[in-house]
């Protein structure tokens, strides 16, 4: 069936398999071939080790050590948000090319993603792996999970818009420009949230993370607004309803990290708790 093969060998990838062999009792055709090939270049660590007529052996050379969890979610949350950037800049401007960069730029987000959901599932089976790659409590995992699956939507989402806008600029000569101003405004608020709501990830801010939840609230009635007053031209009403999904998904990173934050908290506690017991059980020097 189309795309199974591929769909099949991204899910042995991210369960952790290092050797995944494609058998086939005829000759393998070549459609097959070049979705195995196309996939392959989409998956970091994973290449083709041995082809034959009938068979295809693929062999994952990753070291997970190599890689820590933070660095992965900085990584992917900036190329979500040069997606992002590049797919508005071309809503104010003539030049598409970025918009095309935009969209030539999803790959490698898949590509951090597949990478990370890997090292995640791995790392919920040796204890000693999630340390070394910067999760030292289990019950982060879950979380870390939400915050790579809402990142790599945000990068879908943003490609999207860069496409329609492509598509939009056959209309662009009917649209004010005022209304692309205040799309533009709109974007340029979306992109706060959830790259503040990153940041909160690591800097444990409580204080902003829930004013970007508050934020968020308010650009709501904002977006329902535009909604309301937007001429009616193809392609622009989706991708001012885009937006509203990428503000939804950054609020919801925002909420992980004030969760996040409260499990690393819980866990300085029981340092803290940990300590005060060794004082209590060591006992006094005697005096002379």
């Amino acid at each position: 069936d189309k795309r199974l093969l591929e769909r099949l060998i991204v899910g042995s990838y991210i369960l952790g398999r290092d050797v995944i062999r494609i058998t086939s009792t005829s000759r393998i055709k070549s459609e097959c071939v070049e979705e195995v090939r196309g996939i392959v270049r989409k998956l970091i660590g994973l290449g083709i080790l041995e082809e034959t007529p009938k068979n295809i052996l693929l062999q994952c050379s990753v070291d997970p050590t190599k890689f820590q969890m933070d660095m992965l979610i900085r990584r992917l949350s900036l190329i979500a948000s040069t997606i992002y950037s590049e797919a508005m800049q071309t809503l104010l401007e003539k030049d598409t090319t970025l918009a095309a960069d935009a969209i030539s730029r999803e790959d490698e987000a898949d590509m951090i993603f597949f990478l990370a959901t890997r090292l995640l599932v791995l790392a919920q089976r040796k204890r000693d792996l999630a340390e070394k790659i910067g999760l030292t409590k289990l019950i982060l995992i879950p979380c870390t999970c939400l915050i790579l699956q809402y990142l790599e939507l945000i990068a879908d989402y943003s490609e999207d818009i860069a496409k329609r806008i492509i598509e939009l600029e056959k209309y662009k000569a009917t649209l004010s420009k005022t209304t692309l101003e205040r799309i533009y405004h709109l974007g340029e608020l979306t992109q706060t949230i959830f790259q503040k709501a990153v940041d909160c990830i690591f800097t444990r801010d409580l204080k902003i993370a829930n004013s970007l939840l508050e934020m968020r609230n308010v650009l709501e009635s904002e977006f329902e607004k535009e909604m309301r007053e937007l001429p009616e031209i193809p392609y622009l009403r989706t991708i001012v309803s885009t937006l509203s999904k990428i503000a939804d998904k950054g609020a919801i990173i925002a909420k992980l990290a004030i969760n996040t934050t409260l499990m690393k908290s819980d866990e300085q506690v029981g340092k803290i708790l940990k300590i005060r017991k060794h004082e209590r059980t060591t006992p006094l020097p005697v005096q002379g």
